[in-house]
């Protein structure tokens, strides 16, 4: 499926999601099985398949790693955590300490250092998405070159290392809070 083409979107990155998620209801609104009651069932059947299409390709291009999963396949480019190459030792080492200093934070319930730390990720989530945004955009405004596109793969890996550890801190800092809650 391509999830911009159900859309009735361009193909990039830089999307407006504001845009997209009025796209979105319009067609959501356009689909519902309400208006399709009296139709035949065969036309409903089309309505409501198209409908979960349509929220399907929603919930691809309103997240930054699903949508730029989606380029790279329509770009005929296999993606996944199994297909793509594996970090930079560097990012490995970076992530690694990361993690440590998260877990001692957690330990003692320290939820300024926790915070610091999601800070410096949620920037180099930013970058890195910022990096995918002019990588597409250049693609888009020239020839497709295979290697530019492979070239972005590994700025995919950074963004999922980025969303699981901004994930387990969103995790930490409910637990700290819950905790605080029943101990009051």
């Amino acid at each position: 499926m391509d999830p911009f083409a159900t859309l009735g979107i361009e193909r990039r990155f830089d999307l407006d999601l504001a845009a997209v998620e009025k796209r979105h209801r319009e067609l959501s609104r356009a689909l519902h099985p309400d208006k399709y009651a009296d139709a035949a069932p065969t036309e409903r059947k089309s309505a409501l398949s198209k409908a979960a299409s349509v929220n399907e390709a929603w919930r691809i291009v309103r997240d930054p790693i699903t949508r730029a999963e989606a380029l790279f396949t329509l770009a005929g480019i296999a993606v996944g955590e199994t297909n793509e190459p594996k970090p930079s030792q560097a990012m490995l080492l970076e992530t690694l300490e990361r993690r440590e200093a998260l877990d001692e934070a957690k330990g003692k319930r320290d939820l300024a250092a926790i915070e610091r730390l999601a800070g410096e990720v949620d920037a180099s989530r930013r970058a890195a998405e910022d990096q995918l945004q002019q990588g597409f955009a250049t693609l888009a405004t020239s020839a497709t070159d295979r290697a530019k596109v492979l070239a972005l793969v590994p700025v995919l890996g950074e963004l999922r290392f980025h969303k699981r550890f901004l994930d387990e801190v969103s995790a930490i800092e409910d637990a700290i809070a819950e905790s605080a809650v029943a101990d009051a």
